[in-house]
C-alpha cells in the first residue's frame, strides 16, 4: 500500500460502469486534470482545453505539472507531467483544492499527484487501458494493482481503450492521443466543438494541412467515444456572455510579461535561457519583431544583464528576464545599476531554491535576495503583481518606474503565474503606456549629471549624445559630478539620495485595500500570486462567520503606506507564503530562534509589529482549502484562549 495514496485518501468504494451518455447537468464548476510522462502533448491539450472554455465564457485557471528532470523514467511518479484545469461560472483566480475528473495515460504517474493531495475521493479517472495487455508481465502486474489501489481507496477508475481508438487513425498514437483526450473532455464538458476545430487548426497551423486533418479526425474520435461511451456529461454555463461586446484574452503569465514589454515601449529584451522564464522569450521571439523590438540571448546571465545595462545607459531602457539563480548570477551587475542609476527592468519569475532547487515548481524565495542581495545599500524598487494581467501591466508600470526614478525595477511573478492560463480584458493601449523619445537637445550647461534634488534623491539623466551632457558612468563610489570620491561625505551624500527615490516613491501610494471587514481577530497578508487561493479561502471562513479579512501588497520595496494603523485594527496578523519557515511548536524551535517567512520578517523590522507567519515549501501553488484549515485552526485557538 502507498503511504501516500493510505494518508490522502480515506478508505470508501465506489463503483460505476461507463453508461450511454445522457443530457448534460449543469454544474458551477469542476478541476480536470490531464497526466502523462512527458511528451506526450498533455500540456498541449489541456492549454487548448482552458481556451476553449475561457472562450465560451467560462472562468479558467491552468497549472502545469511539470517534473523535476528533463527526461525523466518513463512510467514512474517523478515522471508525471501534465496540466490542471480549473474552469467554471465565476472569475477563476486560483487551481482550487481536488480534482473532479482525471484523464491518465498510466497508471503510475497518478501516484505523485496523490502525494500532493490533489485527488479525493469520488474523483474519477480515465485511464489509459493499454498497459493491461503490455508483454511486459510486469508491467500488467503494475496496472493492475494500481487500479485495485485507487478503487479500494474511493477514486473511480474506467479503463478506457484511448490507443487501441488511435491506432484506427495513426500508426503513431503516443503522438496523437493528446488530440483524442481533447475529444473525450469536449464532450464530457460539452464545449464547442467548431471552437475546438479552430484551435487545433491554429496549433498545428506550422504543420500542414495533413497533421491539421488528422489531428482534427483524433479530436473528432475522441469526442466521438465520449459521447457513446461515457456517462458524465456537464454543462458550465459562462460568467460571461462569450458573444459580449466586452473582448478578452487568453494568455499564461509569461506571455502577459511579453504583452508587457512591447505595450510599454521597450525594444530590447536581453536574456539566458531558464526554467520556468524562458516562455516569455520565446514568445517575444516570434513577435517582436513586428513592434521594432529585439530579442539577445546572451552567452549567460551576466552578460544578459550587462547588456540591458548598456542599452539603458545610451537612452533605450531594457528589460532583463530571468529566474532565481539567474537573479543571483546578476547580483554584481545590478548593484552597478543602483549605483550608477542606470533605468533596467528586471522580471524574475521564481521557482524553488536554493540553488538548482526545484527547477519547475514554484516558490516566493526570491523576495529578500531581490531586496537585498548586493553587497551595500542598494536601494531598488520591487513590484510583485499578483494576478495574470497585472503581469503585463506592471511590465509597463516597471518601465516607467525605471526611468522617473532612475533606478532598476525587480518584478517578481513566479511558476504559478508563468504557466498559469486566465482570461481577462483585453487591453486598449495607450499613448502613455510607452516610453517617450530619447532627448537629444543639449544637455544645460553647468549642471551635473547626478544633479539630485535634495528633498526627492530624483535627478535628470543625461543621454549618450547630448550635445554637453557627456559624463563618464562608474560603479565607484562617486560625487554628483559622477568623480570617483572616496571621502565621508561624497559616499554618505551619495547613499542618502539613492535611498530618498524609495521615499520620494512611498509618498505617491496609496494604502491597501482590505479584502473583508476592516477590523476584526485575523489579518491575513499575502504577495504575488497566492492572492486568489488567500481570498478565497478567507471568503469560505467570512461565509461561516468568522472574523478574518486579508490584505494582499504589490509594492515591497518600498512597502505600501498605513500598514500599520491597518494592522492596529486587527488582533493578529499572519502572512501566508511560499518560501519557508519555522513550525512555531517544531523541536527546538523558540520565539528567539524562529525563522520567519520573508515578507513575515520584513514586516516585523520595518513596522515593529508581532507579524505571525505560516507557509509551506512544497513546489505547488497555493490551495484554498489548505488555507481554509489553516486559518480556522487559528481563528478556534483564539477562542479557546479567550
Amino acid at each position: 500500500m502507498s503511504k501516500a495514496l493510505e494518508t490522502a485518501l480515506p478508505i470508501e468504494s465506489r463503483d460505476a460502469p461507463i453508461n450511454q451518455a445522457k443530457p448534460p447537468i449543469e454544474i458551477d464548476e469542476h478541476i480536470v486534470e490531464i497526466v502523462s510522462d512527458s511528451g506526450e502533448g498533455a500540456q498541449k491539450a489541456g492549454q487548448t482545453f482552458g481556451t476553449i472554455s475561457a472562450k465560451m465564457g467560462n472562468g479558467v485557471w491552468t497549472v502545469e505539472i511539470i517534473p523535476a528532470e528533463i527526461k525523466p523514467p518513463a512510467r514512474s511518479p517523478a515522471g508525471a507531467s501534465g496540466i490542471r484545469i480549473r474552469l467554471g461560472s465565476r472569475y477563476m483566480t486560483n487551481m482550487g483544492d481536488a480534482a473532479d475528473i482525471v484523464v491518465a495515460l498510466n497508471e503510475q504517474v497518478l501516484y505523485s499527484r496523490i502525494a500532493t493531495h490533489a485527488y479525493k475521493p469520488g474523483t474519477v479517472i480515465l485511464l489509459e487501458n493499454k498497459w493491461l495487455t503490455d508483454p511486459n508481465p510486469k508491467i500488467q502486474q503494475q496496472y493492475q494493482s494500481a487500479v485495485a489501489e485507487f478503487r479500494e481507496h474511493g477514486l473511480i477508475v474506467y479503463e478506457v481503450q484511448m490507443e487501441e481508438e488511435c491506432l484506427k487513425l495513426t500508426p503513431r498514437p503516443r503522438l496523437g492521443k493528446n488530440m483524442f483526450v481533447l475529444g473525450l473532455l469536449c464532450h464530457i464538458y460539452n464545449r464547442d466543438l467548431e471552437k475546438a476545430y479552430h484551435e487545433v487548426e491554429q496549433t498545428f497551423a506550422k504543420k500542414g494541412p495533413k497533421v491539421i486533418d488528422l489531428n482534427h479526425k483524433l479530436l473528432q474520435a475522441g469526442y466521438d467515444f465520449a459521447k457513446a461511451n461515457i456517462e458524465y456529461h456537464y454543462d458550465i454555463p459562462p460568467w460571461r456572455a462569450a458573444d459580449s461586446t466586452d473582448r478578452f484574452i487568453v494568455t499564461n503569465g509569461n506571455q502577459a510579461l511579453g504583452l508587457g514589454v512591447m505595450a510599454s515601449g521597450m525594444e530590447l529584451l536581453s536574456m539566458y535561457p531558464i526554467t520556468p522564464a524562458t516562455s516569455a522569450s520565446h514568445y517575444l521571439a516570434d513577435i517582436f519583431h513586428n513592434v521594432g523590438g529585439f530579442i539577445h540571448q546572451a552567452e549567460d546571465e551576466i552578460a544578459a544583464v550587462g547588456f540591458a545595462i548598456g542599452s539603458s545607459y545610451a537612452g533605450k531602457t531594457a528589460c532583463t528576464i530571468t529566474s532565481g539563480p539567474g537573479l543571483a548570477l546578476k547580483t554584481e551587475c545590478l548593484g552597478l545599476a543602483v549605483m550608477a542609476e542606470v533605468p533596467l527592468v528586471i522580471c524574475v519569475v521564481q521557482r524553488g531554491g536554493p540553488a538548482t532547487g526545484l527547477p519547475t515548481k514554484v516558490e516566493q524565495g526570491d523576495l529578500l535576495a531581490s531586496l537585498y542581495g548586493e553587497p551595500g545599500d542598494a536601494p531598488k524598487i520591487v513590484i510583485a503583481p499578483a494576478t495574470i494581467e497585472e503581469c503585463l501591466h506592471f511590465v509597463i508600470m516597471a518601465r516607467k518606474l525605471a526611468e522617473t526614478f532612475r533606478t532598476p525595477v525587480i518584478v517578481l511573478t513566479d511558476a504559478n503565474l508563468a504557466t498559469g492560463v486566465q482570461p481577462y480584458p483585453r487591453p486598449e493601449p495607450k499613448a502613455e503606456w510607452l516610453a517617450s523619445p530619447i532627448d537629444q537637445s543639449p544637455w544645460q550647461k553647468g549642471v551635473p549629471p547626478y544633479n539630485w534634488d535634495d528633498e526627492t534623491g530624483l535627478s535628470p539623466r543625461p543621454i549618450v549624445g547630448q550635445a554637453g551632457g557627456e559624463y563618464v558612468l562608474t560603479g565607484l563610489a562617486h560625487t554628483y559630478q559622477s568623480k570617483v570620491a572616496y571621502d565621508s561625505e561624497s559616499n554618505q551624500r551619495g547613499c542618502t539620495m539613492r535611498s530618498r527615490k524609495l521615499a520620494a516613491l512611498w509618498s505617491t501610494l496609496k494604502p491597501p485595500e482590505i479584502h473583508g471587514n476592516s477590523e476584526g481577530d485575523l489579518l491575513v497578508v499575502g504577495w504575488g500570486s497566492t492572492m486568489g487561493a488567500i481570498e478565497e479561502a478567507v471568503d469560505h471562513a467570512r461565509a461561516e462567520g468568522l472574523p478574518v479579512s486579508s490584505l494582499h501588497l504589490r509594492f515591497l520595496s518600498p512597502l505600501e503606506p498605513g500598514l500599520k494603523n491597518l494592522f492596529s485594527k486587527f488582533k493578529n496578523i499572519l502572512t501566508v507564503e511560499i518560501n519557508y519557515s519555522d513550525e512555531a511548536d517544531m523541536p527546538l524551535i523558540n520565539p528567539e530562534n524562529r525563522r520567519y517567512t520573508q515578507l513575515a520578517i520584513i514586516l516585523r523590522a520595518q513596522l515593529l509589529v508581532d507579524v505571525d507567519c505560516w507557509s509551506n515549501v512544497h513546489g505547488q501553488p497555493m490551495q484554498p482549502g489548505i488555507i481554509y484549515n489553516e486559518l480556522t485552526r487559528r481563528l478556534n485557538a483564539m477562542k479557546g484562549d479567550a
